[in-house]
């Protein structure tokens, strides 16, 4: 069989110039499609004009004081000068910012309409079961671009933010979503090319006794987490081709697969006005769902069960002779229970930190 051929895409509309007053009329547009939500020029129209009563105001006082007294109050406005020059500068970088974010979604929403896709700026808690998209607060995918054939596709970036205060700190990712046929196991692709000086750069461990070794150079490429129990289906899912599929495409992607999803995630944005980040992330799925119609056969032989034919009274005691012979019925559709959800470990670099830093500071508690 010859090897897939790349998705092929429209990508003249990230790159060419654009009429500044068709971006405008595709702002005003996206602003009313929102509803309940508060736009970000809003936001900044709002804090601009707090800013400049809280420096006309004083400023104005202290020239009608100038007028009537004679008095030259210039130093005192000084201060006043230099706020109104911060003030303008933050306003007018937060206005390019705005410009700026106009133009990417302009351009996203052109490239998506040129490649038979939709576009979608922005959506709270998305509800996705990856694991990304349960952590943290202040959840937010955006840039989505968005395709319905041969099956749902969803190139989106997302950020959620953790701790509070001075110790918060905003989690950024792209990621690909994908969805399947059935449900299946969850498991996790552990992209090795990708991980960090400590590790993984995922945001979840799991258990080690959960890792499955699969042949050839997979696991150079690739750490496999299946469920306990679930090595056997985990096999059925990635035969060799796959694996090649999977190592010649996805080597730098971390993946999961959850309920009926297959998620790709990056620490780079996956919705970008780059070409070539397309080209990469569109080839990596036209290799992948040629093969998924392979995991749409797949049943969890654990929710097998005979099914109990009733017979009305008077019937006799004959069974149906359409009712399926005990033991070959196929299951429906689904995971069980064990399958669902890997078992989460914990992080070794977390220990050791704290180990660390309490025998420092038990070590400075006695030399005190």
């Amino acid at each position: 069989m010859p090897p897939p051929q790349p998705m092929t895409f429209d990508a003249r509309a990230l790159t060419e110039p654009v009429d500044p007053r068709a971006v405008s009329a595709f702002a005003a547009e996206m602003k009313s499609r929102r509803t309940g939500s508060t736009s970000v020029t809003t936001v900044i129209s709002i804090v601009v004009a707090v800013i400049a009563v809280l420096i006309i105001v004083p400023m104005m006082f202290v020239l009608t004081v100038t007028i009537l007294t004679g008095y030259n109050s210039f130093i005192a406005v000084l201060p006043l000068l230099f706020i109104a020059f911060v003030g303008v500068t933050v306003g007018i970088v937060a206005w390019l910012s705005v410009r700026r974010r106009r133009v990417v979604d302009f351009r996203l929403d052109r490239f998506a309409a040129a490649n038979n896709m939709t576009y979608a700026g922005e959506v709270s808690d998305p509800p996705l079961p990856g694991m990304i998209f349960t952590l943290g607060r202040a959840r937010k995918a955006n840039q989505l671009v968005r395709g319905q054939s041969p099956r749902f596709v969803e190139f989106g970036n997302y950020q959620y933010t953790t701790g509070s205060g001075k110790n918060s700190t905003t989690h950024k990712w792209g990621y690909v979503a994908v969805k399947l046929d059935v449900p299946l196991p969850n498991i996790v692709l552990d992209a090795l090319g990708n991980n960090a000086i400590f590790g993984t750069n995922l945001p979840a461990s799991f258990q080690k006794e959960q890792r499955l070794s699969l042949e050839g150079d997979f696991d150079r490429y690739f750490t496999l987490y299946c469920p306990a129990g679930y090595e056997q289906d985990a096999l059925y899912l990635f035969t060799p081709d796959i694996m090649a599929r999977f190592v010649d495409n996805a080597a730098q992607l971390d993946v999961e697969i959850v309920d009926d999803w297959l998620f790709l995630y990056t620490k780079r944005e996956a919705s970008t006005l780059d070409p070539n980040t397309w080209a990469w992330l569109f080839g990596t799925v036209g290799a992948l769902i040629t093969k998924f119609d392979q995991w749409a056969r797949w049943r969890d032989e654990r929710l097998n069960h005979t099914p109990t034919v009733h017979i009305e009274p008077g019937s006799g005691s004959h069974a149906l002779p359409f009712a399926p012979p005990a033991g070959m019925l196929t299951p429906p559709p689904g995971v069980a229970l064990p399958g669902r959800r890997l078992k989460r470990g914990g992080r070794w670099i977390t220990v050791v930190i704290a180990v660390i830093f309490a025998v420092v500071w038990f070590a400075s508690r006695l030399l005190g």
